[in-house]
């Protein structure tokens, strides 16, 4: 066999490898190594979870709350809120392409702007969590050994620390600042409350306890006796903390909080991108560029980029509140 009629057989895929325009291989090839990116992140979330799996907060009590309904208990109904408007968007996007096929412009206009519209509640109700979660609700005291105590009534439901150290003698403090006339001298903000007004506050309320980050052998955080929580409490704790940050966490481990903040930050991320893309996308189908083309591939790779994301959030989902 000749050395030309070796090389006429060695690649017979043409202009379109796969049947496939170079436009989309390249995108199927950039979701393939993003999948990997996320795997990753995924990977060392289990490993760590597992690591410290007696102490990992609970998502029901973590999740518990819905936009204008305070002081309600809703377990994550906002988080597969998110989740069924983003898979619906993915839907709508399906719908978009389709219609894109049918070279259908008025279609894939609606479907499209659906789509657009789909992703902004999605990333608005992500930041609306994230306030949440970083503001916090009830306060725990951070041990010295980083652990966090949680206080509970006598049925064990969660007791926020204004409730009961309200009562106490509670003093506000001032922030060393230069505008307080001490120069080259700044504090970081001070904790609402000191350890020694919850305790004072503990003492006062007989009804109130202390409950670990520890899990029991029936998988609940551990409640402590009346005198086991003062002694704890004396003992051990050091810092008022609220909320969740990249150094503190109310709800447990502040790996969760770095975690939770870095790879669902990640996973905005990709959607608020996809926003934008899709955005310029239906400018132009609206302007008919791709009517003009006879082509709405554009539609089609856009979309594989959007049922990526919703795709990876799925696995997100199940493994920050489901499992």
């Amino acid at each position: 066999m000749s050395t030309a009629v070796a090389e006429g057989k060695t690649w017979n895929g043409g202009n379109e490898p796969l049947k496939a325009s170079y436009g989309k291989m390249m995108m199927w090839f950039f979701i393939v190594s993003d999948a990997l990116t996320f795997s990753g992140f995924l990977a060392a979330y289990g490993f760590s979870r597992f690591k410290f799996m007696d102490a990992w907060p609970i998502a029901d009590e973590v999740f518990t709350h819905f936009p204008f309904l305070h002081g309600v208990n809703a377990p994550m109904y906002y988080v597969a809120f998110m989740t069924f408007v983003l898979i619906m968007s993915s839907v709508t996007m399906v719908l978009a392409v389709d219609a894109g096929h049918h070279l259908n412009k008025s279609k894939v206009t609606i479907y499209m702007f659906l789509t657009i519209i789909g992703g902004i509640i999605f990333v608005g109700s992500q930041a609306w969590e994230w306030n949440t979660f970083i503001k916090g609700e009830y306060g725990a005291i951070q041990t010295k050994g980083g652990n966090i105590l949680q206080f509970v009534d006598t049925e064990g439901h969660r007791v926020a620390v204004k409730d009961f150290v309200a009562l106490a003698d509670h003093k506000d403090r001032t922030i060393h600042e230069k505008k307080n006339g001490l120069w080259f001298v700044n504090e970081s903000s001070l904790p609402a409350y000191t350890v020694e007004e919850v305790v004072n506050g503990l003492e006062a309320h007989e009804n109130v306890l202390i409950r670990t980050q520890v899990l029991n052998e029936d998988g609940e955080k551990t409640v402590l006796s009346r005198a086991e929580s003062l002694k704890a409490l004396k003992d051990n704790g050091t810092l008022y903390v609220e909320g969740a940050n990249l150094q503190v966490n109310e709800y447990g481990s502040p790996l969760f909080a770095d975690f939770f903040f870095f790879i669902t930050g990640f996973h905005g991320f990709h959607v608020l991108s996809g926003i934008i893309i899709n955005i310029i996308i239906f400018f132009n189908v609206v302007l008919g560029t791709y009517e003009r083309r006879g082509s709405y591939e554009m539609v089609e790779k856009v979309g594989l980029y959007w049922h990526f994301v919703d795709l990876v959030w799925v696995f997100v989902f199940t493994f920050f509140y489901l499992v």
